[in-house]
């Protein structure tokens, strides 16, 4: 199988201002890449934009909840560069409650970030997609394929994901563009600070983190390796190759594992 070259190569990055996001500006960038950052956080963005200083960079505000913004930030970089060779779905956000203490509308919003978000940027790519031949990355997350306790919305969305996307990929396959779902376990990044709580205001409380978080930059180099070489899936860290054998071989075994871990979070708070 060929190899992927990014060089030259148009990269839209969602929730790029800050965290994961960030790093995968910078991990494409050192490929050749141009790189379109997409976020909401226009002083993330124009922080980024400063501290990169790169050439062939363009910052697109984005509300990527909205479809018809969406589609309107990526004519931004169409009238640009002509179109869009690589996607990365990476804009996110949690919430750590318990199922119980949660407002469903927590639950949706979750849902608007993680998935819908992602719906929207590659239906507005896809043209460009088809027309390049290129390639669309999902960050997920090992809670896209065992559960999570305490965040069963965020799980619900990546769960959602790898629906989506694993579907694509039988779509589009045929048509030339790859399609790449990636499965960290705990990033060290931002993340945790936006994590909402079952009303919907800011969580309260540590964040449990099983193993050792993972630096975002490794993560991000990993992940642009995977793409070049035309990967499938790319489960990132030792927890989340863990994850992936035990919840398919002893599912019972992995839940009451994870619960353990988790045991502060599962607390209920009344």
């Amino acid at each position: 199988m060929i190899a992927r070259e990014l060089a030259g190569r148009v990269v839209a990055i969602t929730g790029a201002a800050g965290g994961l996001g960030r790093e995968l500006c910078v991990a494409f960038a050192a490929r050749g890449a141009r790189i379109a950052a997409l976020d909401l956080n226009d002083l993330g963005l124009e922080r980024l934009r400063r501290e990169l200083a790169l050439p062939e960079f363009l910052a697109v505000h984005c509300d990527l909840a909205d479809p018809q913004r969406c589609a309107a930030a990526f004519e931004v970089v169409a009238e640009r560069w002509g179109g869009v060779d690589i996607l990365v779905n990476n804009a996110g956000i949690s919430h750590r409650s318990l199922f119980a203490d949660t407002d469903p509308a927590v639950i949706r919003r979750v849902m608007e970030v993680n998935f819908f978000s992602a719906l929207h940027a590659t239906h507005a790519a896809l043209p460009a997609l088809l027309d390049r031949q290129g390639a669309v990355v999902a960050i997920s997350s090992v809670a896209g394929f065992a559960p999570l306790a305490a965040r069963a919305g965020y799980a619900a969305s990546k769960h959602a994901l790898h629906g989506m996307f694993d579907t694509l990929r039988a779509e589009l396959g045929p048509h030339g563009v790859d399609v790449l779902i990636v499965c960290p376990t705990f990033i060290a990044t931002g993340i945790a600070a936006a994590h909402l709580g079952g009303d919907g205001e800011a969580a309260s409380g540590p964040r449990t983190v099983v193993g050792e978080a993972l630096d975002p930059a490794e993560v991000a180099r990993a992940i642009v390796r995977a793409l070049e070489r035309r990967r499938r899936l790319l489960l990132v860290g030792r927890v989340a190759w863990f994850a992936w054998v035990v919840s398919r071989i002893a599912p019972g075994l992995y839940a009451r594992i994870m619960a353990r871990r988790m045991r502060e979070e599962l607390t209920p708070k009344r």
